[in-house]
């Protein structure tokens, strides 16, 4: 049935909309938003809502899973994010090409609680792109009930004994990568014959790999869907709290160590506002927060300390410098990177 609205009746009811969006705007924001672009399961959501509430500032906030997926909408223009969380050579590259801003520190007056050896970093050496937001290693996380030899090697990941029971990560800097450092090459080698070398080794083992994941390795490993998988150090913390026969090694022949942090590129229209995220981001209690919830290495001295001892002291979190001695920090590859784009799509489609 049509409705027939009187004057009166279309006065009350703009009236109504009127004041109803006046509701809204006044209890949730006043009007500003931020769109922030971070990786998958990594912030606790109540952060979110936390900093809206405190500012008035409504956040619209998206996902992504590795950072090459990040750099291609970036890239694209299509998008108008106001800060992303990058890893450190995508933060090299975003920077040579021009697509990030120079942040403001005197907007970011809890950049004082950011240890200094996450400072002056290869990516970022005068400090002037990137606030790091969280760091860790990449490795192996095992179950024991399953695996009785020494995990110690990238090599068990070629063993036949593990046939199908075996998950990779599907971002071609990390598989690339540790197939590498396991031929005794440097995970940011440009030569040809030892990436060529690295290829085949990957093709060799795809038959023994169940699959290539990303954020649902977790849920696999907790359910003892696999033997073994290669893994970021934080997602490894949460499968162990959850999985008790799971153990976490870095192997001998070393790894990637790396760190993400938070940028605020080209594409932003409220860079103020980004920069207040940002530091509200390095606030101790918030810091601790993320920290406690996602289970990654905070680089923020203080928020480090609430930290449970169990959890500071555990290696798998933060490591000795022993155990890192022979890792490296992905670079950028700069005119390199179509080559590694062709190995991986070789690789994937075999």
């Amino acid at each position: 049935m049509k409705r027939f609205f009187s004057a009166v009746s279309l006065f009350l009811a703009l009236l109504i909309i009127v004041f109803s969006a006046a509701i809204t705007t006044g209890c949730g924001s006043n009007g500003r938003t931020i769109k922030v672009y971070n990786w998958g399961d990594y912030i606790d959501k109540s952060v979110i809502k936390s900093f809206e509430k405190q500012y008035g500032i409504n956040v619209v906030y998206d996902e992504f899973a590795n950072n090459e997926e990040m750099y291609a909408k970036i890239k694209a223009g299509a998008l108008d994010y106001d800060v992303l969380v990058p890893s450190d050579y995508m933060i090299k590259r975003m920077t040579n090409e021009d697509m990030l801003y120079k942040i403001n520190f005197d907007n970011i007056p809890n950049y004082k609680y950011i240890d200094d050896r996450f400072k002056n970093l290869g990516y970022d050496p005068k400090n002037e792109y990137s606030v790091p937001y969280m760091w860790g290693t990449v490795g192996i996380v095992y179950n024991s009930t399953m695996v009785k030899e020494p995990v110690n090697s990238w090599k068990i990941l070629w063993n036949p004994k593990y046939k199908k029971q075996i998950l990779m990560l599907d971002s071609q800097r990390d598989s690339i990568g540790i197939t590498l450092k396991m031929l005794g090459y440097s995970l940011n080698t440009k030569d040809q014959k030892q990436l060529e070398e690295a290829k085949q080794k990957l093709i060799e083992q795809k038959p023994l790999v169940l699959a290539y994941v990303g954020d649902q390795v977790k849920d696999q490993m907790i359910g003892n869907q696999a033997a073994m998988a290669v893994v970021w150090s934080g997602d490894a913390i949460y499968m162990m709290r959850e999985n008790k026969d799971l153990k976490y090694v870095i192997p001998k022949e070393g790894s990637n160590i790396w760190f993400d942090s938070m940028v605020i590129p080209k594409t932003s229209k409220h860079t103020a506002d980004a920069e207040l995220f940002i530091n509200y981001m390095c606030d101790t209690q918030i810091a601790y927060k993320n920290a406690d919830y996602i289970g990654y290495s905070t680089p923020q001295t203080e928020a480090k300390k609430l930290l449970p001892k169990e959890l500071t002291s555990d290696k798998t979190a933060y490591p000795d410098e022993g155990d890192v001695k022979n890792s490296e920090v992905f670079e950028d590859l700069a005119d390199s990177l179509p080559l590694y784009d062709k190995i991986w799509t070789e690789i994937k489609s075999k």
